[in-house]
């Protein structure tokens, strides 16, 4: 079965789908892989390094006429149009945003698995691509925000005076907000963390942050580790205590998602207003519409003396990083999904079931049914 990597063409991107290890290892499981040229150049892997790991350099056309296509980012409606009928698209594909690209899968007959889609269960861990990227996004958030900050994280002693260690200000401790918190503790500054999820707050103290609670918390009902229901009054004891908070931030991270909508609204023009001149906000949810009421897209701003980094692809800024995990996320998937002979199309497993979302001129994924019908 032929594999083919196609070059990333998204602004800003400098992932590819696979590393010259990973091509190593499916060659050895019988596949043939062809590599677009320069897909790997801005993940510092070269062509040649994947001549050497046995794959072939082709050109997009020669990629778009493979058994099966993988992809970082969802393919451009060019590269769907360019596929052959009945192939198979792996992918970050966020289905619900792109309409347009499902109806040509569908006319096309493409079966497309949307990385994004692998479902978040023990024995898909390794195929979790959202982790593995937000792993390197709240690592790099925290990074960004030190540069941009114009003071030290950590407590030090001089003979000059006593410099205070940083307040860092963390909404959300999925696993973006997790690294966060990591790694601002690591380079030793204080860190407090706001979440509606109550569950969270061991793993906030396990790894040194002061987990904020809210009165009445342990009455948010969840539901797959997502805050299923949150009652007005809730809402409104969290945001005074934020508010409370946010004044003596020197560094505020948000990192909130809600899938299938915009971003929740955190951080207003208020707060910003509160906040230290000099201080920094990080608006990881800058693609769904931000958290915070100034963040812009893709750009770096500074408004009522704040820093405010509205970076769209933060694991992009790590391309070897973020490319190799993603490679082991991509394969890992592919071989449980298939074989050198084809796929096993086992439409009632967990992990297919999930993560496919067209299939034989259909759209199979119920919840991105559920989303473009409203």
């Amino acid at each position: 079965m032929k594999l083919g990597v196609l070059k990333e063409s998204k602004e800003k991107e400098k992932r590819v789908a696979l590393t010259p290890e990973l091509v190593k290892q499916l060659i050895k499981k019988e596949f043939e892989i062809l590599i677009e040229q320069g897909a790997g150049d801005e993940s510092k892997f070269s062509d040649s390094d994947y001549i050497a790991a046995g794959a072939s350099i082709a050109s997009k056309s020669e990629i778009c006429n493979t058994d099966v296509i993988l992809k970082v980012n969802a393919p451009t409606l060019e590269e769907a149009n360019l596929m052959k009928n009945g192939a198979i698209s792996i992918s970050l594909l966020y289905a619900y945003t792109q309409k347009e690209l499902l109806e040509v899968f569908k006319t096309k007959q493409i079966s497309a698995f949307a990385m994004d889609a692998v479902p978040r269960i023990s024995r898909a861990q390794k195929m979790d691509a959202l982790s593995s990227q937000a792993n390197l996004a709240g690592y790099k958030s925290v990074i960004m925000a030190a540069d941009a900050l114009g003071k030290i994280f950590p407590l030090m002693m001089t003979a000059a005076g006593t410099i205070t260690p940083a307040k860092v200000l963390i909404f959300g401790a999925g696993v973006a907000g997790l690294q966060a918190i990591a790694t601002a503790k690591r380079l030793g500054a204080v860190v407090e963390v706001s979440d509606v999820r109550l569950e969270t707050k061991e793993q906030v103290e396990s790894l040194g942050g002061r987990f904020l609670v809210v009165e009445g918390a342990d009455e948010v009902k969840t539901e797959g580790g997502y805050a299923k229901e949150v009652s007005a009054e809730f809402l409104a004891k969290q945001k005074k205590l934020v508010e409370d908070k946010i004044k003596d931030a020197d560094i505020v991270i948000t990192t909130a998602l809600v899938i299938g909508k915009k971003s929740p609204l955190l951080v207003t023009e208020e707060m910003v207003k509160s906040m230290k001149s000099g201080s920094v906000i990080v608006d990881m949810a800058v693609e769904s519409g931000g958290n915070c009421e100034l963040s812009e897209f893709n750009k770096t701003v500074v408004k009522h003396g704040v820093t405010i980094i509205g970076e769209s692809n933060l694991p992009a800024l790590l391309p070897i990083n973020a490319s190799q995990l993603y490679a082991t996320n991509i394969s890992t998937l592919l071989l449980h999904l298939a074989n050198k002979e084809g796929f096993k199309w086992e439409m009632e497993e967990d992990i297919t079931k999930g993560a496919l979302i067209t299939h034989q001129g259909e759209l199979v994924h119920e919840f991105t049914k559920s989303i473009l019908s409203k």
